[in-house]
């Protein structure tokens, strides 16, 4: 297995990096999404995305259970896109406004099952792995105390999957700098 990190800001330029990734891999390419249409904003950014991918790759909704798909999608020869683990996370989250004050995110149990399933399940994938996520940690502290509980925890997840990737790549301004290539 070859698993990769891509992460940047909001429109850093990080999803067109990775699908850059997989038409160089010449493998046979599944994008597995984790946005939702919510809203009409959000329809229309899938949509775009959507229309800028190549027409021969799959596409797989993956909001939740996103170690299940990745286990069923994952074949030698074959590249899985996955775009974004922060989406993914935030999905994780929708409960958290249900969090007493001073709750971990351990304490909702979406968050904790499907993280760790995540985290076990990269290493053993057949194929090429290639990640998407964004980095929150540069801007403003959050106002709220949930908004910095998702700060927190997607940079532990970010940092916990670049431990598992052999090649982590940080892109601004659509331009990609190589942290990691080992």
């Amino acid at each position: 297995m070859t698993c990769e990190l891509i992460l940047g800001g909001a429109r850093s330029g990080k999803s067109r990096e990775a699908e850059r990734r997989a038409a160089a891999s010449g493998l046979a390419v599944t994008v597995i999404a984790t946005a939702e249409a919510l809203d009409a904003e959000m329809a229309a950014r899938i949509r775009r995305h959507q229309a800028d991918r190549p027409a021969g790759w799959r596409t797989v909704e993956a909001p939740i259970a996103l170690a299940d798909t990745l286990r069923e999608a994952s074949a030698p020869g074959h590249c899985l896109v996955v775009d974004c683990l922060t989406l993914w996370l935030s999905n994780l989250f929708t409960d958290a406004h249900h969090l007493p004050p001073g709750a971990s995110a351990e304490d909702l149990p979406a968050f904790r099952r499907e993280r760790d399933a995540l985290l076990a399940v990269l290493p053993t994938l057949p194929g090429h792995i290639i990640l998407v996520a964004n980095e929150v940690g540069l801007g403003l502290v959050p106002e709220t105390a949930l908004g910095r509980l998702f700060r927190d925890e997607a940079g532990r997840l970010n940092q916990a999957v670049a431990a598992a990737c052999p090649r982590v790549v940080f892109v601004a301004a659509g331009l990609p700098l190589v942290l990691k290539d080992g």
